[in-house]
């Protein structure tokens, strides 16, 4: 099945298979996937063909220097708070899991958005 970026089909398999593995997690978006919670995007897979989870920065330090990853480039932009999954910890959803887990306890922290949905 073709998506819009041409992203690897077995990447958001992947993807699916994690967010599945979360309770209360669903994954949004029609052509660019993501995870939200009080109006923060958590994880989201990109364009480019990766995945992307946030995580406060101490943790994102140590997760970058434990995976040997980098800070997520979304439309040529370096996403603050995110950091690349690598394909290896990708398929291993028990393990990715927690981190999305850890993500998702971050945004719970954080001043909801207000909506513009009316």
């Amino acid at each position: 099945m073709a998506n819009k970026h041409n992203i690897p089909e077995d990447t958001l398999a992947h993807y699916d298979q994690l967010i599945e593995a979360v309770d209360g997690i669903e994954k949004k978006g029609k052509n660019n996937f993501y995870t939200s919670l009080n109006g923060h995007m958590f994880s989201f897979v990109a364009k480019e063909g990766y995945v992307a989870i946030r995580l406060p920065k101490e943790e994102k330090e140590v997760f970058e220097k434990e995976f040997g990853t980098k800070p997520a480039i979304s439309y040529g932009a370096v996403m603050k708070e995110y950091v690349m999954i690598p394909d290896s910890l990708l398929k291993d959803t028990d393990k990715l899991k927690e981190y999305l887990i850890r993500s998702r306890q971050y945004i719970e922290t954080l001043k909801p958005k207000p909506t513009k949905k009316k």
